[in-house]
C-alpha cells in the first residue's frame, strides 16, 4: 500500500490536522511580527549610523515581546547610543 498519498478519512483525524494546521499558522505569524519588530528596530539604528554593541543586538533579536520591541522601535528613533534603548 503506498501511504505517501494516503489521505486522513475520518472527521476525528481531519479536525486535527485542521487544528495543527490552524496552530502553525498562528505561531508563524507571531513570530514573523517578532522578527518584523526586530529588524525594524536594527534597521532604523543602522540608518541612523548609531552602533550596536554585541550586547545590545543579543538582547533585540532574543526578545520575542512584541510591546517591548515597539517601544525600543520608538527609542531607536531619538538615541544617540544603542545601550540607551534598554534603559
Amino acid at each position: 500500500m503506498d501511504t505517501k498519498n494516503y489521505g486522513w478519512q475520518s472527521d476525528f483525524a481531519k479536525s486535527y490536522i485542521a487544528q495543527g494546521r490552524a496552530e502553525g499558522r498562528a505561531e508563524g505569524r507571531a513570530e514573523g511580527r517578532v522578527v518584523g519588530r526586530v529588524d525594524a528596530l536594527l534597521y532604523v539604528l543602522e540608518v541612523r549610523g548609531v552602533e550596536v554593541p554585541d550586547e545590545v543586538r543579543e538582547r533585540v533579536t532574543g526578545c520575542t515581546d512584541t510591546e517591548q520591541l515597539d517601544r525600543w522601535i520608538k527609542r531607536a528613533v531619538v538615541v544617540d547610543k544603542a545601550e540607551d534603548l534598554l534603559d
